[in-house]
């Protein structure tokens, strides 16, 4: 007989919404575990990097070694990142520049869109099953450039806006906030299947 566990997949609960990713996980059949400490993520089998102030982000994670053991994750472990956490995720990042985990092959431009007053809900078609995507833009940034392997699975008029490489994962808005839980499923099955 196989005993069926839910993944364990880590919320990084230092800003953003993190309770509202929880909430998604658990809707999509994970045991969320909000992450506060480096010791955590070595029970984990993936991560999402939630939205927020990136600099103040990596302001936290200058503490105890942090970024350089989320970093050595990100590069053996399924990573999510929406927003701010896209941003951790470039290779380069821009407007202006800043330290990121280099963990995905493109460049994020901060703050792209305007500030918090110009931000918009939209509904996009995706490459995920199930019709358009409700996307909920907080002073979100865009992906200026990707390299060859990352996969663009929607796009907000001809800006790529959910985007793939390999285990990572990384949208630029806010999925959390919206009551449709695919891209949540969509993450929690790439766990599951690495």
């Amino acid at each position: 007989m196989t005993l069926h566990h839910s993944p364990r997949i880590g919320v990084l609960a230092i800003q953003g919404d993190y309770a509202a990713h929880a909430a998604a996980l658990s809707e999509a059949g994970a045991e969320p575990v909000e992450v506060r400490l480096p010791r955590q993520l070595g029970s984990l089998d993936g991560i999402i990097l939630p939205g927020g102030e990136s600099t103040t982000i990596l302001r936290f994670l200058e503490k105890d070694n942090f970024f350089a053991s989320l970093r050595e994750f990100c590069l053996k472990k399924p990573v999510f990142g929406t927003c701010a956490g896209s941003i951790l995720l470039a290779r380069e990042v821009r407007n202006p520049a800043q330290q990121s985990l280099a963990a995905l092959d493109c460049v994020a431009e901060r703050n792209a869109y305007g500030r918090q007053i110009d931000s918009s809900i939209v509904t996009v078609e995706a490459a995920l099953p199930g019709g358009p995507l409700e996307m909920v833009f907080i002073r979100a940034p865009r992906l200026v450039e990707l390299g060859p392997t990352v996969e663009v699975l929607a796009r907000r008029d001809n800006d790529p806006v959910l985007v793939r490489q390999g285990t990572v994962l990384a949208a630029t808005f806010h999925p959390e906030l919206s009551a449709d839980r695919r891209i949540h499923k969509y993450f929690v099955e790439s766990v599951v299947s690495a």
